[in-house]
This record gives C-alpha cells, structure tokens and sequence, in this order.
C-alpha cells in the first residue's frame, strides 16, 4: 500500500509540473520508448514536455546494408543465418530474411548467442552465422559465444558484427545540431554494463542534463521529474537515477570480456551516417569467427525505401505520425522500415499504443 501511495504521489507531481515552455527530451533506448507508453506515465506528462526517439533501437539503426551482407552469405556460401527474432521482417535494400526463408533459405531463429552456437555443436555440416547486432548489453554475450566456441574447438560458428556503442552515437547527433534536445532519459541496462560515468562528457563538454534511469513506472516517473529539475534549475550535470543497478564504474568484468573479443571501430547507423569509434569490430585473434571475413562476399549497392523516414525519426527530427507511411503502408504485418518492426522500435510502439 505504502508503494502504491508514493507511485500515485509521483505521478501527480509529474501531472501537475508547471512549464512555461516546451522542454524536448530524448531517450536513447527501445525499452524505454515502450515503456512509457505501457506504463501510462506518457500519459500523465504535463503540458510542455515533450519525448523525443533517438537512435536507442539496435534493429532501427542497423543499415540496409548490413542485412544485404547477411543475405549474400547465405546465397555464396550456404551458410545458416540465426538471428533474433526481431530481425526477421525488417526490410533489407532487395528483400527480408522472412521473404529468403519463404524461398528457401535457411534461416534460424534463437534467443541467445549461445542457442546459435549449439547449433553449430549440434550439426558440424552446417555453417551457422550469428547476427551480432546490439548494443552493450548483449555484445558481452556474444563475445562469450566466440570464447566458447574457440573453447570447444567449433568452427563452424562464425558471426557477422553489427554491435554498436551507444555514448558515441549520443556525442554525433548533439555534433550534428540538427535537432532540438534539451536533456536525455539515458538507459540503465546499457550503463548498468559501460557505468555511469561514461556519460559525463554529455553534460560537461555538451551541457545537455543526462538522467540515467529504470524501466518501472516508478523510475520512469522519478527520472523525468529529476531532467526537468535539472533543465528548470539549468544544471549540466549526470544524475544516477538507478543506483541500484547501475555503478560508477559499471560491470567490469562485463566490460573486459567484451573488450577481449572486440574492439571499437568506425560504425555505420542508420540516419546518422559514420560514427568514428562507435562500432565493435572482431579482434584479428579471432578473425575465424567473423563471417565478413570467412564469407567474403560483393555486396549489392544499398537502397532506402522512398518515403521511409526513419532516418530522421532517429535523429529525433520528427515522431512516427509525422511520416506519412505510418500506420498506412507502413504497419507491422507490412512494414517498410525497421523502426515499425522491432519491439523496442518507436513507429511500433506508437502504433500498438498511441493510436
């Protein structure tokens, strides 16, 4: 009872905020944009405050190319494409992986680095490709799966990297200017693993208020109350809203199996273009189980789909009604681009819960 009467405390001070004018804040994780939805906290924002997507969605900042790659693999070299659900239906430059399955393609569908490499354990006949796209939180899986799998000696198993680093990605777009952000509702499962510090730089070279925050209705709630007192007060600073998970230093030793198979590269997102250092490449140690590198392939020229905004809904230019494929020629069962596919993309939660 006690919980309940602080949770419903909350969100009247939430509901009763007094702004004088609009502060935009940008949260940079999928997670977080369903959450407020679900939660109903969005619907008690107070006039004025306004959430703006940023490039959070692993699925949503993969490029056209990256599954162009993916496909070409499969088609040369007859390897196995096991990936995460989510990856299924999103759109590459010429087709899917739910269109090459249809054609014959084998195409797995696994819960965990470690499901695609017992699969490789299981039938040493097949070449099983693990499509590596995440960000922190899952690149220490994944890196476990190539140390296993050099380990047991299983050279079938190879992935194909597409893991990214979040901090750079937040740094390119405050670079770019283009749009309006005021502050940032930072992800606390990705700082539980890099730590809280290493979102200082936001907020001291680039004066934007960073909140990290949960994922519970009560965190959602604190962790906007605490970035609108900060932009209210104007104080640049990092506030650690989620103590309880995430530490100063973050997950050490997360962090070193991580770095042990990777090793930050220059990345391509989607929208934004090439980030420098914002991507993790395979160590040359063990080049045998990267399949850009085992499976060399030509690669078609990539292609975005027309009319497909996305791009711009990443870089926090406009929200999902704004573009006139949403909820039209553009829905789940028929998407055109990855941020109305994946669970954590902005267009798909708007569309199961905005509307």
């Amino acid at each position: 009872m006690m919980e309940k009467n602080v949770l419903a405390q909350l969100a009247e001070r939430l509901k009763h905020l007094r702004l004088d004018t609009e502060i935009r804040v940008m949260e940079v994780c999928g997670t977080h944009t369903t959450e407020f939805f679900k939660t109903g906290v969005r619907d008690i924002f107070p006039n004025n405050l306004t959430l703006i997507d940023g490039p959070g969605c692993p699925v949503c900042v993969t490029t056209n190319e990256y599954l162009d790659r993916a496909i070409e693999i499969s088609r040369r070299h007859g390897a196995v494409l096991a990936t995460f659900g989510d990856m299924i239906k999103v759109p590459s430059s010429y087709s899917s992986l739910t269109k090459e399955r249809a054609q014959g393609m084998a195409v797995e569908v696994v819960y965990s680095p470690m499901n695609a490499l017992e699969l490789a354990a299981h039938d040493p006949s097949r070449e099983i490709v693990f499509l590596s796209v995440g960000f922190e939180t899952t690149a220490p899986l994944e890196a476990v799966a190539v140390l296993e799998a050099k380990s047991r000696g299983i050279g079938n198993f190879s992935i194909l990297p597409g893991n990214k680093l979040t901090v750079p990605a937040v740094k390119a777009l405050l670079e770019l200017g283009e749009a309006r952000i005021d502050a940032f509702i930072i992800p606390g499962h990705v700082s539980a693993v890099i730590g809280a510090a290493a979102w200082r730089e936001i907020p001291e070279k680039f004066g934007r208020p960073c909140v990290i925050s949960g994922f519970q209705a009560q965190d959602l709630i604190t962790g906007m109350l605490a970035v609108t007192g900060l932009v209210l007060d104007g104080r640049r600073e990092l506030v650690n809203d989620y103590p309880r998970a995430v530490k100063k230093e973050g997950n050490r030793k997360a962090q070193e199996i991580m770095f042990s198979v990777f090793e930050p590269a220059d990345a391509d997102w989607r929208g934004i273009g090439t980030i420098p250092g914002s991507g993790l490449a395979v160590r040359g140690e063990f080049a045998a189980y990267d399949a850009s590198q085992k499976f060399p392939v030509t690669v078609p020229e990539p292609r975005e789909h027309r009319g497909c905004r996305c791009g711009e809904l990443l870089r926090g230019l406009i929200l999902p009604p704004d573009c006139s494929l949403f909820g039209t020629a553009c829905t789940p069962s028929e998407p055109v681009g990855p941020c109305m596919v994946s669970t954590e993309g902005p267009c798909s939660a708007y569309y199961k819960y905005w509307r």
